[in-house]
């Protein structure tokens, strides 16, 4: 008791201590690596098809959890969580898959901001799942985002067109808006590492068996240099690190401003991608990122006032 006493006394002292800023910090580097990893993916996809990407991936990720957390992992492992693991699982893997597919015809910060409307659409997945009624200002964004993907999607023409990269992006905001339901239903019954332990593995194990059946098996491509950094930014950077950091910043900063700071990933996104990738941005595709940028802060300010 001692001990567990000392122990409480200096975590509540780092608490105190811990620069806010620092925090803020924190977070915005851990928005700047998400927003990175879309053109990190974009630039592996040369050489790494997306399914094999992503469930070396999500796998790795499963074998370092497992590592660090089986004392909470191993206990979950029962026949009560194999319904809600298919269920995240599944739905887990379907994001990804649309998203890294998708990534392949359309560029980086398209992808972000588009991928971005999951915060838009979860209101309306937690009113099926939950039968958590959406307010009037969750009606509000979607009507805001809707325009913004109208404006993206608005050609040199004038007519509005979206391409199969684009639909299946889509796609992966509404199936991310239903993950991030049932994982907040879930994560009431069982240990939030637990769940998301299984959650990777049962995504990792589709993402395998796609790999197998619809992609090349490895070569000695995979192996390059630049291939191989790319693949560990997007596995040590963007899925461990910023989890880490996230984790940190969320103890120290509020709610609201760490979301809004966080919702910073797709501003980056486009940044990098114009940077780096050569993403040419249009005056259609400014407006429709600040709307849909605009309809993400609306829902997250009016979820965290709630």
């Amino acid at each position: 008791m001692a001990v567990r006493s000392r122990f409480q006394q200096l975590r509540s002292k780092w608490s105190r201590t811990f620069p806010p800023n620092l925090a803020r910090l924190m977070l915005l580097t851990c928005a700047a690596l998400w927003g990175g990893s879309y053109l990190i993916a974009k630039f592996a996809m040369v050489a790494i098809p997306p399914q094999w990407l992503m469930g070396i991936r999500v796998l790795g990720a499963c074998t370092c959890m497992m590592l660090l957390f089986h004392r909470v992992i191993l206990p979950a492992l029962t026949p009560k969580i194999l319904v809600p693991a298919l269920v995240v699982g599944v739905t887990y893997w379907g994001t990804m898959v649309t998203q890294t597919i998708g990534l392949q015809t359309i560029d980086p910060g398209r992808s972000a901001f588009l991928t971005a409307a999951y915060c838009v659409l979860t209101p309306f997945a937690s009113w099926l799942v939950a039968k958590t009624r959406p307010g009037m200002i969750n009606l509000v964004a979607a009507v805001i985002c809707l325009v913004g993907v109208g404006f993206v999607s608005l050609k040199s023409g004038g007519s509005l067109a979206l391409s199969t990269g684009d639909w299946l992006t889509i796609a992966t905001s509404v199936i991310f808006a239903f993950n991030l339901t049932f994982l907040g239903v879930y994560a009431k019954r069982f240990h939030p590492i637990a769940l998301t332990w299984v959650q990777f593995f049962v995504a990792g194990v589709l993402f395998i068996a796609g790999a197998l059946f619809t992609e090349p098996m490895p070569n000695g491509a995979w192996l390059q240099p630049s291939v191989v950094a790319a693949f560990l930014y997007l596995f040590l950077g963007a899925t461990m690190t910023a989890q880490i950091m996230q984790n940190i910043g969320l103890a120290h900063v509020p709610p609201a401003q760490a979301s809004i700071i966080m919702c910073t990933e797709s501003l980056f996104a486009v940044v990098f991608s114009a940077m780096f990738w050569g993403e040419a941005i249009t005056w259609n595709s400014i407006v429709g990122f600040s709307l849909i940028f605009a309809a993400v802060l609306l829902s997250i300010i009016r979820k965290r006032k709630n």
